[in-house]
């Protein structure tokens, strides 16, 4: 129990953006398939998801070079040999890479387009097949309307 007050202590001082910025120079498009094939029924399909939408919006043309850097960086810390919270522990090895993913998603929203979306879900059709449902994934890039809850 002790060392999970540790990780998540550690999770609660993680800075994506900062993370973001030195993971960079780590990013390859061979080790991010390399790790996305070796864990991604560890990581989960949202994140694996979400990197994907990173991924292919890395690889468009229309992405600006500013939003390839946040996404290189992002991209570089999940692939990083060296995290914040090793990757190996169980039920925590991820939540690092899976805060520095979404973070980063969020930063370059207004480049994920139609095609990106649609080029992430073939992706993750081949790598999880029919256990996944593509209708339920979140979408980042629609606005959720919390009305329908109250």
């Amino acid at each position: 129990m002790e060392k999970e007050k540790t990780y998540q202590d550690k999770l609660k001082k993680l800075n994506p953006k900062k993370a973001i910025e030195q993971s960079r120079k780590y990013f390859s498009e061979k080790a991010y398939g390399e790790k996305l094939r070796d864990y991604s029924s560890r990581i989960g399909t949202k994140v694996v998801y979400y990197s994907l939408l990173l991924y292919y919006a890395f690889k468009s043309p229309a992405t600006p070079k500013k939003a390839k850097l946040t996404i290189a960086g992002a991209l570089g810390y999940l692939i990083l040999p060296v995290d914040l919270i090793p990757d190996f522990i169980p039920a925590v090895g991820f939540a690092d890479d899976s805060a520095v993913i979404i973070y980063a998603v969020y930063q370059v929203l207004s480049h994920i387009d139609d095609e990106v979306k649609g080029q992430a879900k073939a992706r993750l059709k081949k790598l999880f097949g029919d256990a996944v449902n593509l209708d339920e994934l979140e979408d980042p890039t629609e606005k959720r309307d919390n009305s329908d809850n109250e």
